[in-house]
C-alpha cells in the first residue's frame, strides 16, 4: 500500500502529532519516512537597513534544529532516518506548493500533515498549510488534528 510517506514538522505540537502517527504507519507498513520541514524566507515584511541575512540564517538554523530532533526520533524507532530541508526563496511559491512538489519528486505514496482545525475567522486569516497541501497535492494526504 504505502511505501513511501512524507511527513511535514515544523516544531509544533500539531505537527509532532503527525509525524508521530507518521512513525507508527511507516513501521506497521514497513515503509520509508522522510521528514520535510520548510523555510519560508520571502514572505517576511523586514525593514529597509534590517539585517536580513541574520534573521533567514536563524530561520535555517531552526529548522535544522527540527529536523535533527525528527532524525533522533526516527533513529529511536528504529528506522532509518531521511529529512530535507525545504527553502522558499522567490515570491509566488507556498508551503503547501513546496510540501506537495517535495511529494512528487521523492515521490511519496502518502503525505501526513497536522492540522490545527481552526473555522471561521482563524482560519480566514490564518490561512491553513494543511488545507492547502490537501488542495494541490496528488498523493492522498492524511490530516491529523491537533489536540
Amino acid at each position: 500500500m504505502f511505501k513511501r510517506i512524507l511527513v511535514a514538522v515544523d516544531g509544533s505540537h500539531t505537527a509532532e502529532l503527525a509525524f508521530q502517527e507518521a512513525i507508527m504507519l511507516a513501521k506497521e507498513l514497513r515503509a520509508q519516512l522522510r521528514a520535510v520541514h520548510v523555510v519560508d524566507e520571502v514572505s517576511l515584511n523586514w525593514p529597509e537597513g534590517g539585517d536580513f541575512e541574520a534573521v533567514q540564517e536563524t530561520f535555517r538554523k531552526s529548522g535544522r534544529k527540527i529536523l535533527e530532533n525528527a532524525d533522533a526520533e526516527m533513529r529511536k524507532a528504529g528506522m532509518t532516518a531521511e529529512t530535507k530541508m525545504l527553502e522558499i526563496e522567490t515570491f509566488g511559491h507556498r508551503v503547501a506548493d513546496m510540501i506537495a512538489a517535495e511529494a512528487e519528486a521523492w515521490p511519496a505514496d502518502l503525505i501526513v500533515i497536522g492540522t490545527h482545525g481552526r473555522r471561521g475567522v482563524n482560519r480566514l486569516l490564518l490561512g491553513s498549510v494543511a488545507e492547502g497541501v490537501a488542495r494541490v497535492a496528488t498523493k492522498p494526504v492524511l490530516l491529523i488534528r491537533g489536540k
